[in-house]
């Protein structure tokens, strides 16, 4: 990331223009003092975690911040302070989080102007855009409906190795299942301790089977660990895909695509947060609501200066209650289908007269 950054934004840069300023955010892989200091020199704040052991900071020194950032409250403990480093050249801010099991987490950036809490919130919420990319490959397929066009692909490119990839999970399930033995094993002696019917000798010989598949467990993990070691991080495409004819999507076509997703996701944030103050549980279900509203049924009856979209109601009272908060929030905003001069009016269809098809019946209870 150290060699990528650089080269990356000076095209950025050219893209930008000169004058908008603009801020990068990455992780520990771009630590790098000397990188932020060419950062900085051509016109682009850094925000990053630092790296490295960090003097402990004493817990009296933290205090508590308070805030609503992106349309939810958000809380932490924070302390503010100047950091230098290139032998004190390299002037940066580092706010550090303490968490409710005391670990610190400091964070380095060279906004003043923000406030700590608006920092830390930035930083902690950085794993967005991976989510946004994974979201979009899991929800949105628009690459299979809209392009079925390949290309070569460059055996040479570099790709995360996905048997390390393997490796790793493996790894996972086995320090799962260790953790579980050691969970038994401590069970198992606390029953005994608490007075279990079990004898001496029902314990002695329970506590060494556990003792060893526990022992078994951490040798397996051992050498897990050793494989995963010996792996590569990353390989290339010609590696990865030996024996396969090394295609790709159309580059053009994706492009497109990605755009498309990228709206569609947007769009969809957007209605997660409309439906906020009348969702206890959007944190959890948000998005599901706005793709079960969507994907559900609806009748749609032009008239003369109306697009009417008649929704079905929804799996529950509560849930078809806030799709007609929604459908009051957009009709609010008196928008008109594109190419035409009808206003766009939504209505939930009450639900004593819903089809046990499913679709809207052409008799709705509730009137425009």
């Amino acid at each position: 990331m150290t060699r990528m950054l650089t080269p990356v934004l000076r095209e950025v840069r050219e893209l930008l223009g000169p004058r908008r300023h603009s801020t990068v955010v990455f992780d520990r892989g771009g630590w790098s003092p000397k990188l932020f200091r060419e950062l900085l020199a051509m016109g682009f704040d850094i925000l990053t975690y630092r790296k490295g052991r960090t003097r402990h900071i004493a817990e009296k020194r933290f205090t508590r911040h308070k805030a609503k950032l992106d349309g939810r409250p958000v809380e932490y403990l924070l302390h503010d302070q100047p950091v230098r480093f290139l032998k004190g050249k390299l002037r940066l801010r580092q706010v550090t989080r303490l968490t409710e099991t005391g670990h610190q987490t400091p964070i380095v950036t060279s906004r003043w102007d923000l406030r700590a809490i608006v920092v830390a919130h930035r930083m902690f919420e950085r794993w967005r855009q991976e989510n946004f990319f994974k979201y979009l490959r899991e929800e949105y397929l628009i690459d299979a409906l809209a392009d079925y066009q390949v290309e070569p692909d460059d055996p040479t490119r570099s790709i995360p190795n996905p048997a390390r990839k393997a490796a790793v999970h493996e790894v996972y399930a086995a320090r799962v299942h260790l953790r579980k033995l050691r969970e038994s094993y401590g069970a198992t002696a606390i029953d005994y301790i608490h007075g279990s019917t079990s004898t001496d000798r029902d314990f002695e010989i329970a506590e060494e089977k556990i003792r060893i598949e526990i022992d078994k467990a951490a040798n397996h993990i051992k050498k897990l660990k050793a494989r995963r070691d010996s792996l590569p991080a990353r390989v290339t495409v010609a590696d990865a895909q030996k024996g396969q004819e090394m295609m790709k999507l159309s580059t053009e076509r994706k492009h497109l695509t990605n755009v498309l997703k990228m709206v569609a996701y947007q769009t969809e944030s957007d209605l997660v947060e409309l439906i906020r103050p009348h969702y206890s549980r959007v944190e959890d279900e948000g998005r599901t609501f706005i793709q079960m509203a969507l994907q559900d049924t609806a009748d749609i009856e032009p008239a003369e200066d109306q697009l009417r979209i008649m929704l079905a109601p929804l799996s529950s009272p509560h849930r078809s209650r806030v799709l007609e908060a929604l459908c009051e929030t957009l009709n609010n905003t008196n928008t008109l289908f594109p190419g035409t001069r009808l206003q766009m009016r939504y209505v939930v269809a009450s639900s004593c007269l819903e089809a046990k098809s499913g679709q809207v019946t052409d008799n709705p209870c509730q009137e425009f």
